[in-house]
């Protein structure tokens, strides 16, 4: 025969049983000291009703007359009949002083000595006992009958113990109803507490919610991406290791309101919104967030969960594809226009024109050498180089001439280690696209680059260490000062936004020199238009300091007309 082992019960369940148990003992302990208490508060009563029974036939006149007579019997036995019925206690027994009964319920005890004591009565008190009479067990109480000083009999007024019992029962079943009824609410209202308990841990029992627990934190620690969940009042709820690091907070801030955590506005302002973000990107002081908010809701708002992930990495790397994709289209804009001109050096050779075709192509070849030598001169850091080359293909297709200032030099293996290539593509790039957009359109667009080294202007500065500094202008609209601060921002743009978004580059500018402890201005230039300027430290020696003293390091003014 096999025997079936019963599961653990469900954590609703075990508080259901327990419940249950906890209010019958309850229930049955305060019924069991009930009982006890009336029982004892009905003897109490029983004895003071005797007691005050007992006295006042002991003060009747007509009784000290009677015991006065030679058969008090005769007056006295239906006199205690007629008060054992008006006072509703069991027997009225009046005795000589020697404890001869005088009445008594059995006519046939009248003549016989009492049972019970007598000795306190005979001194002048009154006192009650519980007693076994020829009645059975009863309460009593005992009082002389005095003339005077004189003790001329004794009256003695109980209650069998037995009624006693009948009336505390009485009591009892009446508790042992209410108590029942008590029972039997108590237990529909923890079914219904426990049913809605069942709801909410989905009928699971203690240690699977505990293991679940355990699963819950490893889970939510294991991950790299960042996981914040807030309540309904926008404070921390939760916060994952991934979340803190992403969002650069550090010690306790479970409890604490999102807008106390000091992140940047946009940051905050899309955490803090009602509506749920998607893939929605946002910077912090040194990295590029993706952000997607979803709100927890059960019929009303109870909180939000944010998702984080870094792309920091990949937005750098979509930056140099973006520079790379530039040098490839202008690789192909610069075959395109090679194959004219070689179509047109053939043709002036079919022509018979060989003088005019070399005299053509030494030109072409002699403007491009001319464009390649001016920006390497300039500039011969590679990286730098390459980028200032390639935006000035792109502009000139777009109609704007891109312009590298004879002030600028920057000599290759100057920039120190610290201050890699990709934060400079990122940096000088996105300062000339912006450049581009803005000078597109205008009288003779031009844009101005300047990059070159000297020393720190800054008088507070803890060293000497020179600065690499970026300039870009252009003969744009300018930037509205109201606006000096806010074109950094991201999503701010004065352009209508664009498949991929706009307001993120100069944002991007702006982390890339914050995170190098760099600044970042703009100003009106010469000609009119916007001038971006970024002043980077360069803080390693050996061959910055050798870089520094071959090369150019005075101040210099902005180059070109912008």
């Amino acid at each position: 025969m096999r025997f079936s082992v019963p599961g653990p019960r469900s954590l609703a369940g075990q508080l259901f049983a327990m419940q249950a148990v906890l209010i019958a003992v309850v229930v049955a302990g305060y019924a069991l000291f009930t009982y006890v208490s009336d029982r004892n508060q009905a003897e109490e009563a029983a004895a003071r009703q005797a007691r005050a029974v007992a006295r006042s036939v002991a003060d009747s006149p007509s009784v000290l007359q009677a015991a006065r007579t030679s058969d008090p019997s005769a007056e006295l036995q239906p006199y205690a009949l007629k008060v054992m019925r008006d006072t509703e206690v069991d027997f009225i027994t009046i005795m000589d002083p020697r404890g001869i009964r005088w009445t008594h319920p059995d006519p046939d005890q009248i003549g016989q000595p009492f049972r019970g004591h007598t000795a306190k009565a005979l001194k002048g008190e009154t006192f009650d006992e519980t007693y076994t009479g020829t009645l059975g067990p009863s309460v009593r109480a005992v009082t002389p009958i005095q003339d005077g000083k004189e003790i001329v009999g004794l009256v003695s007024a109980g209650i069998r113990v037995e009624e006693i019992t009948q009336r505390v029962q009485g009591q009892l079943t009446a508790l042992l109803g209410v108590a029942a009824g008590a029972l039997v609410l108590g237990a529909v209202g923890t079914y219904v507490i426990n049913a809605r308990l069942r709801r909410h841990t989905h009928g699971m029992n203690a240690s699977e919610l505990s293991r679940m627990h355990d699963y819950h934190q490893a889970a939510l620690h294991a991950v790299r991406e960042g996981l914040l969940m807030l309540d309904g009042q926008y404070r921390v709820a939760l916060i994952n290791d991934g979340g803190r690091e992403l969002l650069g907070v550090a010690g306790d801030v479970v409890g604490r309101s999102v807008a106390e955590l000091g992140l940047p506005a946009p940051l905050t302002g899309a955490l803090l919104a009602s509506e749920p973000r998607v893939d929605e990107v946002h910077l912090t002081a040194s990295r590029v967030l993706v952000i997607n908010t979803s709100p927890v809701s059960g019929g009303e708002q109870r909180g939000t969960v944010v998702t984080l992930r870094d792309v920091t990495e990949l937005q750098s790397l979509m930056g140099e594809l973006d520079s790379e994709r530039g040098f490839t289209q202008a690789l192909r804009s610069q075959a395109h226009e090679a194959a004219n001109r070689l179509h047109t050096v053939v043709s002036l050779i079919e022509l018979g024109r060989a003088e005019e075709a070399v005299e053509f192509a030494t030109a072409e070849l002699e403007l491009a050498q001319a464009l390649t030598d001016q920006v390497v001169a300039a500039v011969s850091e590679p990286v730098l180089a390459a980028l200032l080359l390639g935006k000035t293909a792109q502009a000139n297709e777009r109609g704007v001439e891109l312009m590298v200032s004879e002030d600028s030099s920057l000599d290759d293996g100057l920039l120190p280690e610290s201050l890699p290539s990709r934060d400079l593509v990122t940096i000088l790039g996105n300062l000339i696209d912006n450049a581009v957009d803005a000078a597109q359109g205008s009288v003779r667009a031009r844009v101005t680059v300047a990059a070159y080294t000297q020393d720190t202007e800054d008088p507070e500065a803890l060293d000497d260490a020179p600065e690499l500094v970026l300039r870009v202008s252009d003969t744009g609209p300018g930037v509205d000062p109201e606006h000096a601060e806010a074109v950094f921002q991201r999503g701010f743009s004065t352009k209508p936004a664009g498949p991929g978004g706009r307001g993120l580059g100069l944002a991007l500018v702006r982390q890339a020199v914050h995170r190098h402890e760099g600044t970042l201005s703009v100003s009106e230039a010469g000609g009119g238009g916007a001038q971006f300027e970024v002043r980077l430290p360069l803080r390693e020696s050996g061959a910055v300091a050798e870089g520094v003293t071959s090369g150019t390091s005075v101040s210099r003014g902005a180059g070109g007309d912008a």
